[in-house]
C-alpha cells in the first residue's frame, strides 16, 4: 500500500484529479469527514491529510511514501527527499519586493537591510548564499506587505502571483528568488523498497502533466 500526503485545499483537489486521470481510484481521498487518514485497501492507497508545511516532514521520515506540495514549502523546509515531478500548476514566484524607488539596483545600496517574510530560510539562503550579504530577517505570519509601509523592514520576501496586492500598496517586485509550482516528492527509502509501485505512478503523473 502506498501512503500519500496531501494538504486540504486547491492543491490536494488538483492532485487527486491528476491521480484519477492517471487511472488511480482516489474515492477515499474525497471523503468529506474530518478524518485525517483516509484508506482504501482495494485501491492500495492511504491518504494523509496534513498542513502544507508538514507534508515534506511526513515524507522525509517515511510516514508517507509520496507527497504533493508547493516548491515554496520544499525550499523553506529543506527536507531530504526525491523531487520527482513538477506538476505545472499553482504557478507563482518567490520574490523580493519593496517600494518602487528601490528598483534598478537601489536596494543593493542599503546597508544592514531588514527583510520581513514568512519564509526565513528561503530569505537567508538567497541573501547570504546568492547575494553574499548578511541581513536581518523579521519573521511575520501575515500581511507581509505592511512591513515596508510602516518602516518595520526595507523590503519583503513573499510569494507573488498577479502582483496586484503589491501594486495596491505602492510596492513592486525587485528581484525573483525562485519560480514556484506544485511538486511530487518521494521518500528515499520508499523509492527503493516500493519502486515497482512508485515509479509507474510517477510516470503516469508525468504523462498527465504533459497533457495539461
Amino acid at each position: 500500500m502506498l501512503t500519500i500526503a496531501l494538504s486540504k485545499g486547491r492543491l490536494a483537489e488538483k492532485a487527486i484529479m491528476l491521480l484519477e486521470n492517471a487511472g488511480y481510484d482516489c474515492t477515499a481521498a474525497k471523503d468529506e469527514s474530518r478524518k485525517l487518514i483516509l484508506e482504501d485497501e482495494k485501491a492500495g492507497l492511504r491518504f494523509i491529510m496534513a498542513k502544507p508545511a508538514d507534508v515534506p516532514t511526513y515524507v522525509e521520515y517515511g510516514a508517507a511514501d509520496i507527497g504533493f506540495v508547493g516548491k515554496d514549502t520544499l525550499l523553506e523546509e529543506g527536507r531530504d527527499l526525491y523531487e520527482v515531478a513538477d506538476l505545472g500548476f499553482g504557478k507563482c514566484r518567490m520574490c523580493v519586493a519593496g517600494p518602487v524607488d528601490l528598483k534598478d539596483g537601489k536596494l543593493d545600496l542599503i546597508p544592514n537591510k531588514r527583510i520581513a517574510t514568512k519564509y526565513p530560510n528561503i530569505t537567508r539562503a538567497y541573501f547570504e548564499g546568492v547575494k553574499k550579504e548578511s541581513v536581518e530577517i523579521i519573521k511575520l505570519n501575515g500581511s507581509i506587505e505592511l512591513a515596508p509601509l510602516i518602516g518595520l523592514a526595507d523590503c519583503i520576501v513573499d510569494i507573488v502571483e498577479s502582483g496586484r496586492t503589491l501594486k495596491e500598496n505602492g510596492l513592486d517586485v525587485i528581484e525573483t528568488v525562485a519560480d514556484i509550482s506544485a511538486r511530487v516528492v518521494v521518500n528515499r527509502v520508499s523509492m527503493k523498497m516500493k519502486s515497482s509501485e512508485i515509479k509507474p505512478m510517477v510516470e503516469k503523473i508525468k504523462e498527465q502533466v504533459a497533457l495539461l
